[in-house]
């Protein structure tokens, strides 16, 4: 299994969040998460070891990560830290490759 750290700015926010996955013997990802934001840190205090195929096959509203954020609750939906919790786990899990995800604003298509 592949260890990975991820790191998110997420935008206007300011607010930067460290999300470091481990995998253990059994294959099970645990998540380390240091943030900037106190209601991903609330959401962090109740974190679990994931199953890597539960939880990056779940629809979003099974997802334990997306329960998660809407029980804590994080308060804003364009959040990208959940989303990036599950890549980090899908990662980890072997079921994904480590590639930069990324969010841009354009003008015109030519910027894409």
């Amino acid at each position: 299994m592949t260890d990975c750290k991820v790191c998110v700015d997420a935008g206007v926010c300011k607010m930067k969040t460290i999300i470091t996955a481990t995998t253990d013997e059994m294959g099970m990802v645990k998540l380390d998460i240091k943030s900037d934001c106190p209601d991903i840190l609330k959401m962090s205090w109740r974190l679990e070891s994931f199953s890597p195929y539960s939880e990056v096959e779940a629809e979003f509203y099974k997802s334990e990560v997306y329960k998660l954020a809407q029980e804590t609750p994080i308060p804003h939906t364009a959040c990208p830290v959940p989303s990036a919790m599950v890549k980090a786990i899908e990662v980890a899990g072997d079921l994904g490759l480590k590639r930069d995800v990324t969010i841009r604003f354009i003008d015109d298509d030519s910027e894409a």
